[in-house]
Parts: structure tokens; C-alpha cells; sequence
């Protein structure tokens, strides 16, 4: 049986996969972290991908590119330890819920300066949005 991890790290198309806290396999959450550096450790040679769960049942398995070695335990002493590839989705995640926050901008009419019958269209101001959605995201924590 393929291992489904709480996350899930795919290394050639530099993704990450969150499928635990408010996501879960069926509304998992993948985003791209686009880092050369980070991708490119000489750690990570050769690897497809990572499932990573971290639950004391089983392993956490690491998937090499070549088939012909054995997927493998996941282990900090080679790869190092799981939270750098959290804290890169998280930081992603963040911007996608800023950019959400931004875009989210209502059109609103009122009174033209007080004259009857006369509307005026504009974007609700700052504060308006803050009163709808509350402030915007300034951190995110998996």
C-alpha cells in the first residue's frame, strides 16, 4: 500500500504538501517553494520524494529517483530535520493567505456627499476590510 504522509515533499517539481491541521487528503494543500538553494543541497541528490508523518507506527519513507534503490526511512541525520521543510510552507502558505487578504476588496456604494438619489461606487477603505475579515495575516504556524 502507497504511504500517504501528513506531508509530502516532491523534490523534482519543488512542492510540499500539507495534509494535516486544517487540511486533509482530500483538500491537501501543495505549494511551491521556489528556493534553488534550499533545493539543491547535495543532501537531497537523487531523491523523489519524501511521505513524512512522524506518527511512531511506521517509517517515514523517502522515494529515490532511481528505482533501483529501496525507498528508505526518512532520517535528520542525512536529510536533516522535518521542520525545514514546514517552515517553508508555511512561509508560502502566508503569502497565499496575504494575497487572498489583498484581493479580497468589495465594491460598495453610498450617497454621493449627501445629495438624494445620487450614488456613488467606490472600494470600501482599509478600516471597512478590516471590520469584514479582520486584520491582515501577518504570520502562519502548521
Amino acid at each position: 500500500m502507497a504511504k500517504h504522509g501528513t506531508w509530502t515533499v516532491v523534490f523534482s517539481d519543488k512542492i510540499i504538501v500539507k495534509r494535516t491541521g486544517e487540511f486533509n487528503i482530500e483538500t491537501a494543500k501543495g505549494l511551491t517553494v521556489e528556493d534553488d538553494t534550499f533545493w539543491n543541497q547535495s543532501k537531497f541528490n537523487g531523491l523523489h520524494a519524501i511521505q513524512f508523518t512522524n506518527d511512531n507506527i511506521d517509517n517515514d519513507q523517502v522515494e529515490f529517483i532511481d528505482k533501483t534503490n529501496k525507498n528508505t526511512s526518512y532520517s535528520e541525520s542525512i536529510y536533516g530535520d522535518f521542520s525545514q521543510f514546514i517552515s517553508r510552507w508555511d512561509s508560502a502558505y502566508l503569502v497565499v493567505l496575504q494575497n487572498d487578504w489583498d484581493s479580497d476588496v468589495l465594491t460598495v456604494s453610498n450617497e454621493n456627499f449627501g445629495k438624494v438619489g445620487e450614488l456613488a461606487i467606490r472600494e470600501e477603505t482599509l478600516e471597512e476590510q478590516v471590520v469584514r475579515k479582520g486584520l491582515r495575516p501577518t504570520n502562519y504556524t502548521s
